[in-house]
């Protein structure tokens, strides 16, 4: 990524908040989401370690070639899965398989341009860049429509109250989550 270092800083510190969330939920959960919650721990720590600026850290190639190892074991890991929530693997692959080809874009970069913010314009490929930006584009979008209120239906007395519930079990929490990291991904991808 390039860009001024004020945005790399708000990026670590999105991926970071959106990492430390999944780890919290990780903890809290079960089954399924326990190893959704573990992959977008990675993904969001991955992100954040991706978008510190190069000013402050310029990784070797070889950081970036174990960005590529870390994540391609964990798109495996996302294709072993099974269970229900298919489309929610898919987006995890997707996201795995964007880091991949992200830090192999890094590490494959001309010498003295190991960070993802000193790579230049067209370190990627571009139709892989394109692709991955209309993904993340629309799942943004369709995250944050989730997360706009739906009016309330009347029901029976008391039904409508919230009980204070664990911060691993807030759906719409771990939506933001998602979002959040999604949102950071674009910015990411757009840099690159």
């Amino acid at each position: 990524m390039h860009g001024p270092a004020m945005s790399g800083w708000l990026l670590v510190a999105l991926c970071a908040a959106a990492g430390s969330y999944c780890l919290l939920r990780l903890r809290d959960s079960v089954g399924e989401q326990r190893g959704s919650a573990g992959g977008e721990a990675l993904m969001g720590f991955g992100m954040a370690a991706m978008a510190v600026p190069a000013a402050v850290l310029t990784p070797p190639r070889w950081v970036w070639a174990g960005y590529v190892v870390v994540f391609a074991g964990a798109a495996l890991h996302t294709l072993r899965r099974t269970g229900p929530g298919a489309g929610h693997r898919l987006h995890h692959l997707l996201g795995m398989l964007a880091m991949v080809y992200m830090a192999g874009a890094m590490a494959l970069a001309p010498a003295g341009a190991h960070s993802a913010h000193t790579a230049g314009p067209g370190s990627g490929a571009p139709l892989i860049t394109g692709v991955l930006l209309v993904y993340y584009a629309g799942y943004v979008l369709w995250a944050g429509a989730r997360l706009l209120p739906v009016p309330a239906t009347a029901g029976p007395e008391g039904a409508g109250g919230t009980a204070l519930a664990g911060w691993g079990e807030r759906p719409e929490l771990a939506l933001v989550c998602r979002l959040s990291m999604g949102i950071a991904m674009l910015a990411m991808l757009l840099t690159l």
